[in-house]
């Protein structure tokens, strides 16, 4: 099975990813969405960690979250929308697939070089969709980013105009 990990979208897409991975950066909270056993939606605080290629997932030991990934490893991650109404480094939104870390000395050397306290549960992203949401001018701007179609970008006026593609940066 092939994976996209933050690796691959870093090296398909630099400067989104740059955007991105900034916007991560400004609050050291966000919030994942997960899926219960019966499929009803679970949402918590986690902390991320953006690192050696891998965005990770790291929570305390037995926590719902981890028990909802390891049954159903499909998540959402929203970024900490901050203070005010503003967002001037707009609104981040990945999907994706948990993949557990389990192996032993990988766990520990996390730990120390995060200084995580043991026993924890620790996730990397395998990503199937990065999204920025943000304002230009009178836009809303939509970069949406999949490992099969790449980057998309959506703009929206404040009028009854249909949205307007941006052309590929290839085309």
């Amino acid at each position: 099975m092939t994976t996209t990990n933050w690796a691959v979208f870093e090296q398909a897409e630099p400067e989104f990813a740059a955007t991105v991975q900034a916007r991560f950066a400004q609050y050291p909270h966000h919030v994942l969405a997960t899926l219960r056993k019966d499929g009803s939606p679970r949402v918590t605080g986690l902390n991320v960690s953006i690192r050696g290629g891998e965005l990770w997932l790291g929570m305390m030991a037995g926590s719902m979250k981890a028990k909802d990934l390891q049954h159903d490893p499909r998540f959402a991650l929203h970024t900490n929308p901050g203070e005010g109404e503003s967002m001037p480094d707009g609104d981040v939104r990945i999907s994706g697939r948990a993949v557990e870390l389990l192996d032993p000395p990988e766990l520990h050397r996390y730990a120390e070089e995060t200084e995580t306290a043991h026993p924890f549960h620790l996730f990397h992203a395998d990503l199937t969709e990065v999204v920025h949401v943000g304002i230009e001018g009178d836009d809303l701007v939509i970069r949406t980013w999949t490992p099969e179609h790449g980057l998309h970008t959506l703009r929206r006026g404040d009028d009854d105009e249909p949205p307007r593609e941006d052309p590929a940066p290839d085309a």
